[in-house]
């Protein structure tokens, strides 16, 4: 986290991809999962939006099967930024509202739910703001 922080993101992704690598030796697939979103995070702050996508497609999807919650809504809400930052809206409207729910699920804190509703927040107003510039003006349809 710190490496990307410093913007240091070719040292990031090499450090990522030791802790994916170091994961799978390990044999803790909790434990690599973990690794993979973060790895996904370096791919986003890189701007590989795609790549971190798919990843963090993955991950969703594999910490659903095997009902890690915490697992989940970590890379749920990881796969929201990335949506966001690919200005696709309602895909991430919608993980970092499952971010939510998996949250209270878990008990989680105030804080830490609190933190994950405010993101709702900024996203719902992003898709409300694209909602209303695609609407046609009600006075552009009587011309």
């Amino acid at each position: 986290m710190l490496l990307r922080l410093l913007n240091r993101l070719d040292e990031a992704m090499d450090v990522a991809n030791e802790a994916v690598r170091q994961a799978r030796f390990t044999g803790d697939r909790e434990q690599l999962l973990g690794a993979r979103v973060r790895r996904a995070q370096v791919l986003q702050f890189q701007g590989k939006l795609d790549e971190a996508i798919t990843e963090l497609t993955g991950c969703v999807d594999e910490s659903r099967a095997h009902e890690w919650t915490a697992l989940e809504a970590f890379a749920a809400q990881n796969r929201g930024k990335a949506y966001f930052d690919a200005k696709d809206y309602e895909n991430a409207l919608a993980d970092v509202t499952a971010a939510v729910f998996l949250r209270e699920k878990l008990g989680a804190s105030p804080t830490e739910i609190e933190s994950s509703l405010i993101a709702v927040a900024v996203v719902q107003s992003f898709v409300d703001e694209n909602s209303a510039a695609k609407k046609p003006d009600a006075g552009d349809d009587a011309r």
